[in-house]
């Protein structure tokens, strides 16, 4: 059972027309009867202490398929005071291509600044609660004692009013992804403005939206010298030309928040994450970590004249825990480790596992090495986040893929067996 915060709210319904109007869909409106009085202070911060509301996780995708790593993850670090350690242990030293920095000096993932809260009461979104599919997430520890499933739609106003009710926080995570753009981009925009409509007629404290460094990166225009943070945005309209619906429709549904959140005086903080790397915690392979496993199983004989960012998983789920605690928090945060040319990654994917064929040649060997840009990530490290360096993400992936029976581990060659005599 959820602890209830000591705040109770009598409401009346009414049916008026919300957000998504124009697509003929009508939300219920919340109203404080006469009698009844709330102010902020009566909200108290999340945190773990009984008594205090709890918080609405909006787990992706909020269809047929599970939620992703990053939710999951997320999920995990919400609910344990203290998480375990990981399981995969730190990758052995190698020499590796990747620059040093400063920053890149080892650091275990998701490194927990001092102060932070965990062990909260949570409730998640899912697209049916009974689903076996949802059955590791009832797994998960701390669950049985903190976890609540919701039914959730983000087209339907009405399951996301009852779920956000009485929560002092929402975490919006939930985003279809796919390249048909109907498909993406209106649920995305329609969702998300729901999600807003609805904690702000509940009052949240805040608000944290999982956006994407794809509403940040896609301009033509943005020159080689310029660092990108969190003051870029994509260009919609070479998103468009381009037919990148993923980029256009992030922009589009991150730009609808910022505004709804905004008309309706929300505070919204946004995370925006490059691709995440790191051990898989259900069966499925998840999307990002695709591309690493066909360099590994030899289905990749190439690999692209292009450049990719990288970030750890449970540093993006604790970049989500520190922008909802810290009060100062506002605007985008860029949430990225390092950017590497795809050369570079399989240069040191071969260099930890020499078992596995990974292509070493360029599909583009006419055009010059297309460099990694310039970013900062320097909001998110001035509250505390030390980023996982990008070799650890790298072999965690690769280990994980083998723990769970994605990746054959190839057996050790016949002359590196001795027999005694």
């Amino acid at each position: 059972m959820e602890n209830k915060g000591k705040c109770s709210l009598s409401l009346s319904l009414r049916e008026r027309s919300g957000p998504n109007r124009g697509a003929g869909h009508f939300v219920r409106h919340l109203r404080l009867k006469p009698s009844t009085s709330v102010h902020k202070s009566c909200l108290p911060c999340a945190c773990p202490t009984s008594g205090h509301p709890p918080l609405l996780l909006l787990l992706p995708p909020l269809s047929n398929h599970r939620p992703s790593n990053v939710s999951t993850s997320l999920l995990l670090l919400l609910l344990n005071p203290s998480p375990p350690s990981p399981a995969i242990p730190p990758c052995p030293s190698t020499p590796s291509p990747v620059p040093a920095r400063p920053s890149a000096s080892p650091a275990p993932a998701a490194s927990s600044p001092p102060g932070l809260s965990r062990g909260y009461t949570v409730r998640g979104t899912v697209r049916n609660p009974d689903d076996p599919k949802n059955g590791h997430l009832r797994e998960l520890e701390g669950a049985s004692e903190r976890l609540t499933l919701y039914k959730g739609d983000l087209m339907d106003y009405g399951s996301l009013e009852k779920a956000i009710m009485g929560c002092d926080g929402v975490v919006h995570t939930a985003s279809p992804v796919t390249d048909d753009p109907e498909q993406m981009v209106e649920p995305a925009v329609i969702g998300t403005k729901n999600v807003i409509v609805a904690a702000a007629e509940a009052k949240v404290r805040r608000v944290v939206f999982t956006s994407s460094i794809g509403a940040v990166t896609m301009d033509p225009n943005r020159g080689p010298d310029v660092v990108v943070d969190e003051s870029c945005w994509s260009d919609l309209e070479f998103c468009k030309s381009t037919k990148n619906w993923y980029c256009y429709g992030k922009a589009v549904a991150e730009k609808a928040a910022c505004a709804e959140a905004k008309e309706r005086g929300v505070d919204l903080v946004v995370i925006n994450p490059v691709l995440v790397l790191g051990p898989l915690l259900q069966s499925t392979i998840n999307a990002s970590i695709i591309h690493i496993l066909k360099y590994l199983t030899g289905s990749a004989k190439t690999y692209a004249n292009s450049v990719q960012a990288y970030v750890h998983v449970k540093d993006v789920a604790l970049a989500h825990v520190l922008v909802l605690e810290t009060p100062s928090a506002s605007g985008r945060y860029l949430c990225a480790e390092s950017v590497l040319h795809r050369g570079d990654v399989v240069e040191i994917l071969a260099k930890f596992f020499p078992e596995y064929n990974v292509p070493t040649k360029c599909s583009d060997e006419v055009n010059p090495r297309v460099k990694p840009y310039k970013f900062s990530n320097q909001k998110l490290k001035d509250l505390g986040l030390q980023f996982t360096p990008v070799k650890q993400c790298l072999y965690e992936t690769v280990k994980s893929l083998q723990e769970k029976g994605h990746l054959p581990v190839p057996p050790p060659p016949e002359d590196s067996v001795r027999i005694q005599g």
